[in-house]
Formats: C-alpha cells, sequence, structure tokens
C-alpha cells in the first residue's frame, strides 16, 4: 500500500528486503541531488525491524548517502534528529498501529516533516527507474546513541511546559507502551516530571500483547491497572510513539480527541503559561484535521483560538500549521504537534502538555471531562464508488444548509455536529464518521451517508 509519504505491507510477502532496500535507495538518491548526502534510520520495537533496517541502510550505502542510526526510538525523535543533523531526509521503519504481521518506511524531508504529495511521487518515480550509476562516494554510518535524550531535554524546555509545577502536584501515571518503542521514552519522561509510574507492556520487544491502536476496546488491561493502583490518569502510546490515549480516574478511555484537546488548553489557557503576555497582535491560532472531533474546537474556541481544519493526514496537518503560524495543531487520533518544538505528532508533547493543564486543575480528570459538552462519534466503512462526484452531491442534497468542504472527500458541517466521508489512502474503502450530541444523531447522518452510496442496508 503506498500513500503520499511513505508504503506499508505485510512482511515476508508485500514488504521484503529487496522492496525496502530499492526504496531507500532513492530515498538515498533523492537527499543526495539535493546536495544533503545523508539520511537519518530509525525503527518502532517491530520483531522484523531489524531485518529490514539492514536493508534498508544497504540502500542507502549503496546510493552514497551517510546513515545515522538511531535504532529503537520514537518515530517523532527520527523527525527532530533530522533537523539536529541537518540531514537530507528521514527514514522510519514502522507501522504504526497495523498489526504485528506488518511493517512500513515513512520518508521525512529535511525540514523534518514528511513528505509531501509531490516529494512523493518523485521518489517512486526513482525507486521505478532503471539503475542508476554507482555514485561518486561510498556512504558511512555512523551512530546516535543520544536522539531521545536531546528529544525529551527539548520537550521540558518547551515554554508552556512549567516542570515544576508539573512535579509538585506528584501524579500518579498508568502507562501501557503496548511493547513498542514508548518503553525507551516515556518513562523517563514522566520520571523527570515527577510522576510516580505504573506501567506494563514497557519492554521494547515488539511484541504486541494486544491490538497496538491506543483506541478504547484496546486499553482493557490499563483501565483496570488505574484502578488497582488508584492512578491520576492512564496513558497509553501506539507502537511508534506518535499517538497518546488517556483515560480518567476511574479507567474510563475518554477518546483519543481528549488528548488535543487537553493539549490545546495546556499550552493556551492563561492560567498556564500560554499566551497571556504573548503580546499577539491576532489571537493564535490551531489547526486539526477534517474527522478530528468538536471536543478540541471547543476548547479553540473557549481559550480564544482561531481555529483552521486541514484534510486528514500528518503532512495536511503539519503544512497547514506552517501556513497559519499555528501555535498547536494535530489530529484526533490522540497526535499533538506543537511547532515550537517540530512539525510532527508527538505522544511525548503530548504527555507533557496533558499533565500542564492537569496541573493547573484540582479536579479529577473525569470531572474535566464531563464539565464539557459531550458528543458521540460514529465510524463506519463501505465499498468503493466509482461516482464518488455524485455520491457527494447526493448526500449534499439529503443534508441541506450545511458547511461544504469538499478538499478530503465531502465534510458538512453545522454548529453542534458534522459528517465527513472521504475515500481511504491505504484501503480500498470509503470511510464515513458523524459526530453528533447523540450517538443516535450520529447515526442518522451514517445513515444519510449509506443512502448517497446506494448501501442503504
Amino acid at each position: 500500500m503506498i500513500s503520499v509519504s511513505g508504503i506499508r505491507g505485510l512482511v515476508g510477502s508485500d514488504l521484503t528486503p529487496a522492496v525496502v532496500t530499492r526504496y531507500a535507495a532513492a530515498l538515498g538518491a533523492w537527499a543526495a541531488a539535493a546536495g544533503r548526502p545523508s539520511v537519518v534510520l530509525g525503527r518502532d520495537s517491530r520483531t522484523s525491524g531489524r531485518l529490514l533496517a539492514d536493508a534498508a541502510e544497504r540502500g542507502l550505502l549503496a546510493s552514497g548517502c551517510d546513515v545515522i542510526r538511531l535504532g529503537i526510538v520514537p518515530t517523532p525523535t527520527v523527525q527532530l534528529a533530522v533537523e539536529h543533523h541537518r540531514a537530507g531526509a528521514g527514514l522510519v521503519i514502522s507501522a504504526s498501529h497495523n498489526p504485528i504481521e506488518w511493517n512500513a518506511l515513512k520518508f521525512v524531508g529535511p525540514d523534518g516533516i514528511f513528505l509531501d504529495a509531490e516529494a512523493g511521487a518523485a521518489l517512486r518515480a526513482l525507486a521505478a527507474s532503471a539503475p542508476r550509476e554507482a555514485p561518486a562516494r561510498d556512504g558511512r554510518v555512523r551512530q546516535d546513541p543520544g536522539a531521545i535524550a536531546r528529544h525529551l531535554d527539548q520537550v521540558l524546555a518547551l515554554p508552556w511546559v512549567d516542570v515544576p509545577a508539573i512535579r509538585a502536584r506528584g501524579f500518579h501515571v498508568a502507562l501501557d507502551c503496548v511493547r513498542g518503542a514508548g518503553g525507551a521514552a516515556i518513562p523517563e519522561l514522566l520520571e523527570r516530571l515527577g510522576c510516580r509510574v505504573s506501567g506494563i507492556n514497557l519492554q521494547t520487544d515488539g511484541l504486541f500483547p494486544r491490538e497496538p491502536e491506543p483506541i478504547p476496546e484496546n486499553l482493557v488491561e490499563l483501565a483496570a491497572l488505574v484502578r488497582e493502583v488508584g492512578a491520576d490518569v492512564g496513558m497509553a502510546v501506539d507502537p511508534d510513539v506518535d499517538r497518546l490515549a488517556l483515560t480518567d480516574e476511574t479507567g474510563r478511555p475518554i477518546g483519543e480527541d481528549y488528548t488535543l484537546a487537553f493539549a490545546v488548553r495546556g499550552v493556551m489557557e492563561p492560567r498556564g503559561r500560554g499566551t497571556k503576555g504573548r503580546g499577539d497582535a491576532q489571537p493564535p491560532a490551531v489547526v486539526i484535521n477534517l474527522s478530528t472531533s468538536l471536543v478540541v474546537e471547543d476548547a479553540a474556541r473557549a481559550c480564544g483560538a482561531r481555529l483552521y481544519r486541514a484534510p486528514v493526514g500528518e503532512a495536511h496537518v503539519a503544512r497547514e500549521i506552517q501556513a497559519r503560524g499555528a501555535l498547536i495543531g494535530g489530529e484526533g487520533n490522540g497526535g499533538v504537534i506543537v511547532p515550537g518544538l517540530h512539525i510532527g505528532r508527538d505522544a511525548p508533547v503530548g504527555v507533557a502538555l496533558v499533565l500542564q493543564y492537569l496541573a493547573t486543575h484540582p479536579e479529577p480528570v473525569s470531572a474535566l471531562v464531563d464539565s464539557a459538552p459531550r458528543y458521540r462519534i460514529v465510524k463506519a466503512k463501505a465499498g468503493r464508488h466509482a461516482d464518488m462526484a455524485g455520491v457527494y452531491d447526493r448526500l449534499r442534497d439529503r443534508l441541506p444548509v450545511a458547511e461544504e468542504d469538499r478538499r478530503d472527500g465531502l465534510r458538512l458541517a453545522w454548529p453542534d455536529r458534522w459528517v465527513h466521508v472521504r475515500p481511504s489512502g491505504t484501503e480500498p474503502i470509503v470511510r464515513l464518521i458523524a459526530e453528533a450530541p447523540t450517538e443516535t444523531d450520529a447515526q442518522i447522518l451514517i445513515d444519510a451517508c449509506r443512502g448517497a452510496l446506494g448501501t442503504d442496508d
């Protein structure tokens, strides 16, 4: 499966060492052609990662590039390291939240942002071209064992993270790293923030004990741990540590959208250290994607921020953050982006900003969630349709008097609800997602989508 900024597949059948070597060589050639013949290489903890990292290294060296190996690290650590080393590119070997039998290559540009559509197309063209001439130089390999430490230092140095205030609260955090790369970073970060940590699945061996996506149905063990140890909050990250999910103090998963909502408030609330006294000529901006919950929109507006939406996908949100000069942004899957650090989803920065928000409020997490308007999200899938433009027109006619956005499929929005229909970028399906004050209201919007697709049953 090929997306804008990478490729993914089943290891051994779709994603083989030969395929990895070919794409890595293309990335190296792309970086060298721009005059920066060095590539940062990192991976998550998947059992196939070492084999594929070795294959990638061969391809990069064959292109004449130097390789800066990080080992098992969070994906955002690779992005930061690309900027730190002024490298020509970064290559992350990680299938994010996909099951254990999957792996993937993610391509990072010299700015630390995943490749956009144009750069991704150029890279794929290089990978598909005939063998290139031998490079003028031989690449070299060096290790960078300090990448995670630098990453955490930069998170704790952010002006919105009041380390003494967080430490003074002495939070007890229950943590689930699903045996991914998070075990190499998140426990240390929490300890540096003065937290007592009760952890499960902190090993970095890639033997995922459950489905690795940090969605509510996969957080049963974490919820039990929260209740058992009396933690103030539960935290779970995905295998490559760019997404953060939360539970409240009762173990109730509160939904990944609340990660970004809490982070926005942590940055922007005057009681925190976000916007007070900044002297901005206009209110700060927040950027989210078209499928992010209204709880984030509510948080941004409560803090007096301007809110903008971008097409789904980290690269799209990152570019919109740049264009708007946003203070913070992200996606409703628990991905927090703070451009003051780097323009990429970053679970460690999410951890720090969530704790920053909690440190300024004496109420438990459950009370903070329940005090805000509640919404219900319903998601569904349908088969691809040959005439998606016609589907969009029919849906708009079924649901008139709405704010319409066609940058990424069709999104129709009203003050307290919305529906988004879009072809998946990774599967041959159409994704349907709706949010409303009640599940019944959201399901009505989903049913209207199915009607427009001709799949009422």
